[in-house]
């Protein structure tokens, strides 16, 4: 072995080392940031714990640790300096976190640094795979390999983020009728807007979580003196689905024209119960067209077989 090769092998077994060093700390910073995120949701929900004893010693047994403070200084640091050149991206990645169900102030930067070290991860992991002698991705290019490692990394975060505000949006959309049905029966029975919005989010507890929060985050801008209006407003943008900004903006024409509230939920409970009819009735009628690709694909070759395959039978028997 000259020099050469024991210059290259010396390099390759410690690019191997850098890549398994770099990787653990990729993971440890995306595990810091998600257990942050998911710690500061905890506290909020937490926070929207109201009125009952029980809630108040569920709260006092199961409030999380605080976080290091340098680690919120350090992360909030890298982040405000990476997004301060662009406020826009900034208030979009915030609407899709608060769409998520991540309230902290601190959750954009956790975010950022979630993708970073997701990049940082992916990179390093392929870039490793190709030292393996014999592996998978031996063949690859070392530098090519990183880039598209980093590359899948840094987009995964956005693409999970998006997979959770649509599963959220989903329970949001299926569950807002029932939170108007229980609008009106909170209405006739002579309550509050604030005290009906309290009192769903409480009701809705089990059977939508995500909803109830929302609500009872309503609630507590209710209380602390927020317009209904604007506390409806901010419902709407947090729910992110087209029923609740409506419903936002049948409050503030109702109080603006001075109308009946009770009156005009029920108007739109019914024209929400109608439109839940017609989306099924669409999909119910779309089916027959759906079913076509299927049909043709799979269950049609083989009615042709079935039926074509005796006479063909028949007709190489007459024939031999």
């Amino acid at each position: 072995m000259n020099e050469a090769d024991f210059l290259f092998d010396l390099l390759r077994a410690d690019s191997a080392l850098i890549g398994l060093v770099g990787g653990l700390m990729a993971v440890a910073g995306i595990a810091v940031a998600l257990f942050a995120m998911t710690r500061s949701r905890r506290a909020v929900q937490l926070r929207l714990l109201q009125g009952t004893a029980c809630d108040r010693v569920r709260q006092e047994k199961s409030a999380p640790a605080p976080a290091p403070k340098q680690i919120e200084a350090f992360v909030a640091s890298m982040a405000n300096g990476a997004l301060a050149q662009d406020p826009k991206t900034s208030r979009l990645l915030r609407s899709q976190l608060l769409q998520a169900g991540f309230f902290s102030r601190s959750a954009v930067a956790y975010f950022f640094v979630a993708r970073i070290g997701a990049a940082g991860f992916g990179g390093l992991a392929l870039y490793g795979l190709t030292l393996v002698p014999e592996g998978p991705a031996e063949w690859l290019d070392p530098l090519v390999a990183a880039a598209i490692g980093a590359g899948l990394g840094y987009m995964t975060p956005p693409f999970v983020l998006g997979r959770i505000i649509k599963r959220r949006q989903q329970e949001h959309r299926t569950g807002f009728p029932d939170v108007m049905d229980l609008m009106v029966v909170c209405a006739q029975a002579g309550l509050s807007m604030e005290a009906a919005i309290q009192r769903i989010g409480v009701e809705l507890r089990d059977s939508f979580p995500s909803l109830s929060q929302h609500l009872e985050m309503t609630s507590l801008e209710l209380r602390s003196g927020k317009p209904l209006a604007l506390a409806v407003e901010s419902l709407g943008a947090r729910l992110g689905i087209m029923e609740a900004t409506s419903f936002a903006t049948l409050l503030q024409q109702s109080e603006e024209l001075g109308s009946s509230i009770s009156a005009s939920l029920r108007a739109y409970s019914d024209d929400m119960r109608n439109k839940r009819l017609m989306k099924a009735e669409e999909k119910a009628y779309s089916l027959p067209a759906k079913l076509v690709v299927p049909l043709t694909l799979f269950v049609f070759p083989v009615l042709i077989v079935v039926l074509m395959l005796p006479a063909a039978v028949a007709v190489r028997v007459a024939a031999g």
